[in-house]
């Protein structure tokens, strides 16, 4: 085979439960690299040791700079391969970035009276409850190595972030009967099904080392091992809720894909036939939910590759479609909404961190120690 919100457990409410964070937008998420935690040196300035960073006044503690490094990379004890302390250092300095922007955004929201309320996490949480036992769904917490707090505290955030995105980007965006027209006129072909299609998208991560990973991050698996902890932590962030084209414009190694957040077009029924068990993971889904994490075979050798994991945005069969009808319309709707909200989040994000107090000690630290 070529080439969001707010968390849900299994499909939609297994989501949240090792969650990182908000950048659809993109947030600099932690660099993937099988690895160690090492500890962070101590900070000068006066602060306390504790502190890594402070935004506008409020702290970030070294506590939490480990936990979201653990969430992100698994249990250390399990890593076979050790990094080095340039590579443990870049990781926690992503992952540091991460923390920091969350926190920004999170003010933000504080500020316009946005965070989510108790009533809202309660109501979420009953719903991602809803398909499952309590019993299956405390083992689903115990998996992820989360308790009920932790799970509370991802739903707040997340929803509190979509509420402030929502008021200051996605309500102000427009699109009109003209816009609509002008894309159907210029993709006219994409409308008009041969046989029955389906509208996918991917994130892939690649076991062969190359040059041109072609994601924003410039990240790339050069072996197994790290490929498998790469995709695995990817699974784990869209399980948490994240954004999945966020995510594939970030870390997807598909370069054909990555740059439109993975996003594959409309792939016919036959095609999906070449790989007969990304053909049945795909039959399964109803469009918005995703794949459990997919062998990628070579596409000439059919020999393993690397993995993947696929997104089914929709199904479409066989026919011309009309602008006029309503799936076209939706569809063409929601591509342009995505693309100007991909944008204006990405403005926004880096318009608030430029109006934040941002003192990161623990990048001053590192610089200090490693520039002399």
């Amino acid at each position: 085979m070529p080439n969001t919100d707010v968390p849900s457990l299994s499909t939609d409410t297994e989501r949240t439960f090792t969650t990182r964070s908000f950048r659809a937008v993109s947030l600099p998420a932690v660099l993937i690299l099988a690895s160690g935690l090492l500890p962070v040196a101590g900070c000068n300035r006066g602060h306390s040791a504790d502190v890594v960073a402070t935004v506008n006044g409020h702290a970030i503690m070294q506590a939490d700079l480990d936990k979201a490094y653990k969430a992100q990379l698994g249990d250390a004890a399990q890593q076979q391969q050790q990094p080095s302390q340039e590579q443990a250092d870049s990781l926690r300095l992503n992952v540091l970035r991460e923390l920091i922007d969350e926190e920004i955004v999170e003010q933000r929201a504080t500020k316009m009276n946005l965070t989510a309320t108790n009533e809202e996490v309660d109501a979420k949480l009953a719903e991602m409850k809803a398909p499952y036992t309590e019993e299956q769904f405390q083992q689903r917490l115990k998996a992820s190595n989360q308790t009920v707090d932790d799970l509370k505290h991802a739903l707040r955030r997340n929803l509190t972030i979509n509420k402030l995105l929502n008021k200051e980007i996605n309500s102000k965006i427009t699109v009109t009967d003209a816009d609509v027209a002008n894309y159907y006129n210029q993709h006219k072909a994409e409308f008009n099904l041969l046989e029955t299609k389906y509208h996918l998208a991917t994130i892939q991560v690649t076991d062969q080392p190359s040059p041109q990973p072609g994601n924003l991050q410039g990240s790339k698996a050069t072996n197994d091992v790290e490929a498998k902890k790469k995709i695995q932590a990817l699974k784990n962030r869209l399980d948490s809720g994240e954004d999945f084209a966020t995510i594939a414009s970030n870390w997807s190694e598909q370069p054909e894909t990555a740059p439109n957040g993975g996003d594959m077009g409309f792939v016919g029924e036959s095609q999906l036939h070449s790989d007969p068990s990304v053909f049945t993971a795909v039959m399964k889904l109803k469009a918005g939910q995703i794949t459990e994490i997919l062998p990628l075979l070579d596409a000439q050798s059919k020999r393993p590759a690397g993995y993947a994991i696929y997104k089914l945005i929709s199904r479409d069969p066989a026919g011309q479609r009309d602008v006029n009808d309503p799936r076209v319309q939706q569809a063409i709707r929601q591509q342009l909404r995505d693309v100007r909200s991909q944008l204006l989040k990405s403005a926004y994000l880096e318009m608030v961190h430029d109006q934040a107090k941002v003192e990161n000690f623990f990048a001053e630290q590192i610089f200090k120690t490693d520039a002399h």
